[in-house]
């Protein structure tokens, strides 16, 4: 079986963006209503500020109690989030995330235009095991070499 890029491994390809003035609380809202885990956040230009996460929400807003009402995205948001091609291996794209303690990686083409985000949700398990082999040999090659 041939290997899949991230593109064709999407499950949602409906990108959900906000504007950077934009409150936590309405970043839940739209998250909620669109069932995503993830908003990227824009400035007026549409172009890509940060991405918000579910994560986020709770580590950097509710365990530290701040208001979601009256705390802005950019505040809490991840900036310049590491981006992909849509050529990219998904098994390469889940050892990034493996690496890099990523969950979420959006997807973008070559005219800098967003085509979605890719989540280790949308890998299959046979992806995420070789993920995982290629982690635990770049391990032991970094052990090696000291």
């Amino acid at each position: 079986m041939p290997e899949r890029t991230v593109f064709q491994s999407l499950t949602q390809r409906h990108v959900v963006t906000l504007p950077q003035h934009s409150t936590v609380w309405e970043a839940a809202c739209v998250m909620t209503k669109a069932k995503s885990s993830n908003v990227l956040i824009t400035d007026s230009s549409g172009s890509m500020l940060g991405i918000l996460t579910e994560r986020d929400l709770i580590t950097r807003v509710l365990a530290k109690a701040m208001n979601p009402q009256s705390t802005h995205v950019s505040a809490v948001m991840t900036p310049n989030p590491q981006t992909i091609g849509p050529d990219m291996k998904v098994a390469e794209a889940v050892l990034m995330m493996i690496e890099r303690g990523f969950r979420h990686l959006p997807i973008v083409s070559s005219s800098n235009k967003t085509l979605g985000v890719f989540s280790v949700a949308d890998a299959m398990p046979r992806e995420i095991g070789d993920a995982v082999s290629l982690a635990e040999f770049n391990d032991q090659v970094n052990d090696a070499l000291g």
